[in-house]
């Protein structure tokens, strides 16, 4: 086993154990929470379908924001829209083609003020802001799902020539602080047929059975992790043998040598 000491071995030994390690202790199982999570939202979404809506004042404290408790839920709001403040999205895509994400904040009956996403409009490319249609004036009642804020870590804000404020996600935070209003956190996404909306964000839809989903996925680097430790062990085998076959053949030659049995007649 003392091959085993070579610098080739001992490279290829720590790999495959680092590898296999990785396998098992992160990578299955950052798969396995990523499942849980997918099915967490599920359950979430599935449940709403089965709830009626409720207004946003009860289900949202003022200046709580929406969070796992409230995700998901669909929810109804009396107010007036805020286009002066308006963000876009850049950089969607919705089926395939490029597109944008506008919010729009509204003013709530009672005062506070939520931001709206209203949907997507198709553009000419990712960075293109193209022209849409503006939010009516006066009172409204919309009714969407609450989503909660998506920060953007490296806060990639901006200001577009018309004074939009463009954005990479849907961050109240980053409304409130380019408009100065007291934006909750978190979003109301529009359903279909609703004041205001361009074309609504699609509710994250189940698998379906799909064939590759996270836990298939974590399942498979667990296999690769055990296929790696017995390529491993089948190498260190085959090298054990072809040093055992070569050994026997050294001590078969040298004993015929002995023997003058390697003599040319």
């Amino acid at each position: 086993m003392r091959f085993l000491l070579r610098p080739g071995w001992i490279a290829l030994v720590v790999a495959v154990i680092g590898f296999a390690a990785a396998a098992f202790t992160l990578l299955a199982p950052w798969q396995f929470g990523r499942e849980a999570d997918r099915d967490a939202q599920q359950r979430a979404i599935d449940a709403s379908y089965a709830t009626p809506p409720a207004p946003f004042e009860e289900l949202v404290a003022p200046g709580a924001g929406v969070d796992a408790s409230t995700e998901w839920r669909q929810a109804t709001v009396i107010g007036t829209y805020l286009p002066e403040a308006e963000a876009v999205i850049r950089l969607r895509v919705v089926d395939g083609k490029p597109a944008v994400e506008v919010l729009t904040p509204l003013r709530s009956e009672s005062g506070r003020v939520l931001l709206v996403d209203r949907g997507t409009v198709t553009a000419v490319s990712g960075a293109d802001v193209p022209a849409y249609p503006a939010p009516p004036t006066g009172t409204v009642t919309l009714t969407g799902r609450l989503r909660a804020d998506q920060p953007d870590p490296e806060d990639r804000s901006s200001t577009g020539p018309d004074g939009r404020l463009l954005l990479y996600t849907a961050d109240s935070a980053a409304v409130a602080a380019a408009s100065g209003l007291p934006v909750e956190p978190g979003h109301l996404q529009l359903a279909a047929e609703q004041p205001g909306v361009l074309t609504p964000v699609l509710v994250a839809p189940d698998s379906g059975g799909a064939p590759f989903t996270n836990l298939s996925y974590a399942l498979q680097w667990i296999t690769f992790g055990v296929i790696a430790l017995f390529a491993l062990v089948y190498f260190i085998r085959l090298e054990l043998l072809q040093r055992g076959g070569t050994r026997r053949q050294d001590k078969a030659e040298l004993r015929r040598a002995l023997a003058g049995d390697d003599q040319d007649p």
